[in-house]
């Protein structure tokens, strides 16, 4: 996006002004819209007070009762920087924040810890992958989003909602968060049930073609690459489940032990697709062995049936003259005879064995 030099001018001395503050403003207003800043906002007891700047922070953290929420999304290094000052946040995680494509997992930095979480819905007929690092320490919390994920303002809203259970603070935004974030999870993984329940069926029915195999094989390397974002996060909600993090609130175990639950039985599911699917694919080879073993069989069955005629001609087709049967009158009726009962002989014995 582009800006004009008179609106950096503008912002400039506007954020000039706010750094010149001691104490926070409570006047309405909501701040100048900002590239990679989703959202801003203070809360207090649970309530929000207003939409701020992000160099109006530090004067809002070091309330009681106060949080500080902002929201990123693939922010530049020098709005990175802005944050790490005024959070105070250390240098590795913020050039964790400034890259995608990290592992999911949990760090602890004095006071603070940084959460890495990945990200996953359904677009079109392929899982799309995002990724989420949270920022949380005493008085604020900085999600910053990568790639195509989904936005969190379902969840501040959810949130402000419930202003009991907001007053938690920092945790429980957190937890609403990871909550959304395992959420989104489930609709993956149905999706690709319902699919996988439908080649299933097409095994039974008929084989599978080419297409078929191909789609398959995308499922399961979809499935590998779902079950990577997803185990990481058992041990990160784990962790806050049972270790005593900076500032955790005990009375918050309980929800992330439930986030924990969501996590497993979402990798639970993942993993008995990847095994359904290596099922079908295995069924599928079988069926096709079955067929070509089938058709092998009736092959060889009509072999030896022809076999005969073709033996007693080819022996008649030697033009000798001296042969004991040339002289037998009825010999070409017998011929054909015993050509007729071996050839009916074979088959019924070719027949009960399920050949033919």
């Amino acid at each position: 996006m582009a800006v004009h030099e008179t609106d950096v001018t503008r912002v400039h001395d506007l954020n000039q002004d706010l750094l010149s503050q001691t104490e926070p403003t409570d006047a309405p207003g909501k701040p100048r819209s900002r590239p990679g800043v989703v959202a801003a906002a203070v809360y207090e007891d649970g309530q929000r007070i207003r939409d701020i700047e992000i160099q109006e922070a530090h004067n809002w953290r070091g309330r009681d009762k106060a949080v500080v929420w902002i929201g990123l999304h693939e922010p530049d290094e020098a709005l990175l920087r802005e944050v790490q000052a005024e959070f105070g946040l250390h240098e590795l995680a913020i050039e964790d924040a400034g890259h995608a494509h990290q592992r999911p997992k949990l760090e602890i930095y004095g006071e603070a810890i940084f959460v890495v979480a990945r990200t996953a819905h359904m677009g079109g007929d392929e899982i799309v992958f995002g990724e989420t690092h949270l920022f949380v320490g005493r008085g604020y919390v900085v999600s910053v989003r990568h790639g195509p994920s989904t936005s969190y303002n379902q969840v501040r809203q959810r949130c402000e909602a419930s202003p009991a259970a907001l007053a938690h603070g920092e945790n429980y935004i957190l937890y609403s968060i990871l909550d959304f974030i395992v959420d989104n999870y489930m609709p993956v993984v149905e999706g690709i049930h319902a699919e996988v329940e439908e080649l299933e069926e097409r095994v039974l029915r008929d084989r599978l073609d080419k297409k078929d195999i191909e789609r398959l094989y995308f499922l399961r390397r979809s499935l590998l690459r779902l079950r990577n974002a997803v185990v990481p996060l058992v041990d990160v909600c784990r962790r806050h489940e049972h270790l005593d993090l900076p500032g955790m609130d005990a009375t918050l175990h309980a929800l992330f032990r439930d986030v924990t639950d969501h996590v497993r039985r979402v990798q639970e599911d993942i993993d008995t697709l990847r095994e359904v699917l290596a099922f079908t694919f295995e069924a599928s080879l079988m069926i096709g062995q079955s067929e070509q073993t089938e058709i092998s069989r009736k092959l060889a069955s009509w072999a030896a049936i022809l076999a005969v005629p073709t033996a007693i001609a080819g022996i008649y087709g030697m033009n000798f003259d001296e042969m004991p049967e040339l002289k037998f009158r009825y010999g070409y009726f017998l011929i054909l005879a015993v050509i007729v009962v071996t050839c009916s002989l074979l088959y019924r014995m070719f027949r009960r064995a399920r050949w033919l």
